[in-house]
């Protein structure tokens, strides 16, 4: 063994000490170091010849590397729909390393049976049936890069080919529909060989919403003469948390052939909030579903859970055929069912989250979140040169200037926010005008993080004409 490996493994506990006291550190102070930096990163290094062990490592990253981080495990990052991690997930991702468990297969070790464990907890936690089956995945895009893909071997099997042997060619031309859907969704098309110019978008309800109009679908479908298809629905839009009607979409089926999906990233959320429940009325219809975990289950990056009641299907598209693998039966082993043979366990960090604070602790976090994005929404709405694009239906705050929303404007406002080190929003467009989005998901985040940044947007604004000349 290498002389440095094996100094490291002789002082593994001390090491592990050290990570350990580093990272309290990093997170002490989390709501108080700058939400975003404009540090410049270092220069590119050598490539180490002989190595300086996990301490020098540590070191060396501390100084070079961790300045630079920004702080989006914090309470006022409400770029994008980032979560952080609870204290029970941040000790199952550690775990997980520590363990590492390939989690595609049962193969000597119960890892799968907690992986399926905490599948059923997550169907549960959303409303679901048993007839849903689901898997881990990586991400929201990868979620629903494998609902398509199952949903394009139904097309299939609707058409009488097998797009899993003949390829995407097999189906001629595909037609999928749907109202305001995540970029994620064109990106999975290309990706499947279906294409991004498969997808037809559907008028929406009009004024500021992004639900589909259920009429002007069916109308879609109707046009169609019978042909098989994919529908996108959305239960949470990214710009307005806007959901589509899914029980009268899923009425449809009634009189059209298509397939449902439902991207449900971090909107399957609202099911755990009495008060917002119904917007995902009708969830359990789906064919597939997507769910991104590491939103606003606050688990960390790399989790996202899919579902579909055609796992049969599923196994067709993403069975590995190797004989030191074996062919998928009874209860197929998941490296069947995405497209990783090799995978971390990730359902570790979401399993220690859910046993630690169980639906009550994760419904809180929700309902707590969503009642922070109203008391944003409510301070934006008075602040001078500040307005809101749309009713802020959950958690999601879309937001505008009052005069000359120009998109260079908008990024003036987003570069001196995020210059202030108190927050981090991202910009957006909402039906031809730019626009910022807060998106509250963390765990951490309270009345007085959500005060700060009301503050910092009204600081940003008022100086707005000077920092847009400059």
């Amino acid at each position: 063994m290498h002389p440095t490996l094996a100094g490291d493994l002789d002082r593994l506990p001390e090491l592990l000490q050290s990570v350990r006291d580093f990272a309290a550190r990093e997170l002490s102070d989390i709501g108080e170091r700058p939400v975003a930096t404009a540090a410049p990163a270092p220069p590119a290094g050598p490539l180490p010849a002989a190595g300086v062990g996990a301490s020098g490592a540590l070191e060396r990253f501390a100084e070079r590397w961790g300045p630079g981080f920004s702080g989006s495990a914090g309470p006022r990052y409400l770029g994008f729909v980032t979560g952080g991690a609870t204290p029970a997930a941040l000790a199952g991702d550690w775990l997980t390393g520590a363990y590492d468990q390939n989690g595609s297969s049962g193969g000597g070790s119960t890892s799968d049976a907690l992986e399926r464990e905490t599948v059923g907890w997550l169907r549960e936690l959303f409303g679901l049936t048993e007839a849903h089956a689901g898997a881990f995945v990586s991400g929201a895009t990868m979620s629903n890069t494998v609902g398509l893909a199952v949903a394009r071997e139904w097309l299939g099997e609707r058409l009488g080919v097998s797009v899993a042997r003949s390829g995407a060619a097999a189906l001629g031309p595909v037609h999928v529909l749907s109202g305001s859907p995540h970029s994620s969704i064109t990106k999975a098309l290309s990706v499947l060989g279906v294409g991004r110019d498969a997808l037809r978008t559907v008028p929406l309800l009009g004024g500021e919403r992004e639900a589909v109009d259920v009429d002007r679908l069916a109308e879609a479908l109707e046009a169609l003469d019978g042909r098989p298809a994919i529908v996108v629905a959305n239960a949470g839009t990214v710009n307005t948390v806007d959901f589509d009607d899914l029980r009268a979409i899923a009425a449809l089926k009634e009189r059209y052939d298509f397939w449902l999906h439902v991207d449900a990233a971090f909107g399957a959320f609202a099911a755990l909030s009495p008060d917002h429940a119904g917007l995902v009325d009708g969830l359990d219809a789906a064919d597939s579903i997507c769910v991104d975990l590491h939103k606003w289950l606050n688990v960390p990056y790399d989790a996202a859970v899919q579902f579909t009641r055609r796992q049969d299907l599923q196994v067709r598209v993403f069975h590995n055929e190797s004989p030191y693998l074996g062919l998928p039966t009874g209860t197929p082993d998941f490296l069947h069912l995405t497209p990783e043979n090799s995978r971390r366990l990730r359902a570790l960090a979401a399993w220690f989250s859910l046993t630690a604070y169980g639906r009550e602790g994760h419904a809180e976090i929700v309902a707590r979140c969503a009642a922070l994005a109203r008391r944003l929404g409510e301070g934006v709405a008075a602040v001078p040169g500040l307005r809101l694009l749309a009713p802020v239906r959950l958690n999601v705050v879309c937001l505008t200037l009052a005069e000359d929303p120009t998109a260079e404007r908008l990024a003036a406002l987003a570069r001196a926010v995020a210059g202030s080190g108190e927050a981090f929003l991202t910009p957006t467009v909402l039906h031809g005008t730019p626009a910022l989005r807060a998106a509250f998901s963390n765990w951490r985040t309270t009345e007085a993080d959500t005060d700060r940044v009301r503050d910092a947007l009204a600081r940003a604004v008022r100086d707005l004409p000077a920092r847009a000349d400059a």
